[in-house]
């Protein structure tokens, strides 16, 4: 599983480096903070909460890419020429998140070379999770694919403790993350449960089982 690097500062300090090139928002579960197809003109911060990244073909079919949580951006892609979003990212969790704006968010990279360190880590760290998630979902079955992304969510593997009390997202969501149907995952989220791997108490509650289980390929998880 991939390593989420964490910022090495107060977000409170990137925001005074930043000056007046930032505002902050409140967004409910749900609401969105903008749509493919908007103009790309900032980079998000997120200072609390989850967020889920989207996107819908050509045919209408939605398929969520990522799920990112506290001290992680999105958006950057305005930095390297995007001109209009490609996804859509929506609160999974009631979230604060900064906008930062493009030119404000340049400035700082070219004049702290602490940020621009972070920033780089974020970028290769995001980049290694996209190809780990290529190959879980070129190569692991339905069932594992859900294990790792419960796994993930929970934020076992990486740095710091893992939240073993995750947000109840729908299940509807976690078929769009691994691509299969909603009642696959329903019988595989029920399987877990009865297992022990998982339990159901105001949210989704991960335990280290569901993770041995995966690491040791154990029968329980379809091969």
């Amino acid at each position: 599983m991939a390593t989420k690097h964490q910022l090495t500062f107060d977000p409170k300090v990137l925001l005074a480096r930043i000056g007046d090139g930032h505002s902050i928002g409140e967004y409910h579960k749900e609401q969105i903070i903008f749509s493919q197809g908007e103009p790309a003109d900032s980079v998000f911060f997120i200072q609390r909460g989850k967020v889920k990244v989207s996107v819908v073909s050509e045919q209408g079919k939605e398929a969520v890419v990522a799920m990112l949580g506290e001290h992680d951006f999105f958006g950057e892609g305005c930095l390297a020429g995007q001109s209009q979003r490609i996804s859509t990212v929506s609160a999974i969790t009631d979230a604060v998140i900064v906008r930062l704006e493009k030119a404000a968010i340049l400035r700082l990279i070219h004049e702290d070379p602490a940020f621009s360190e972070l920033f780089i880590a974020h970028l290769l760290s995001r980049a290694i999770r996209v190809e780990a998630d290529l190959v879980d979902q070129l190569f692991n079955s339905s069932e594992k694919r859900l294990a790792r992304t419960l796994l993930l969510l929970a934020n076992f593997g990486q740095e710091g403790k893992p939240e073993l009390m995750i947000a109840n997202i729908s299940q509807e969501t976690l078929a769009q993350m691994i691509g299969t149907t909603r009642a696959r995952v329903s019988f595989f989220m029920n399987k877990f449960r009865k297992l022990g791997f998982i339990s159901y108490n105001g949210g989704i509650e991960v335990h280290s089982s569901l993770l041995n289980a995966v690491l040791h390929d154990q029968p329980h998880i379809e091969p």
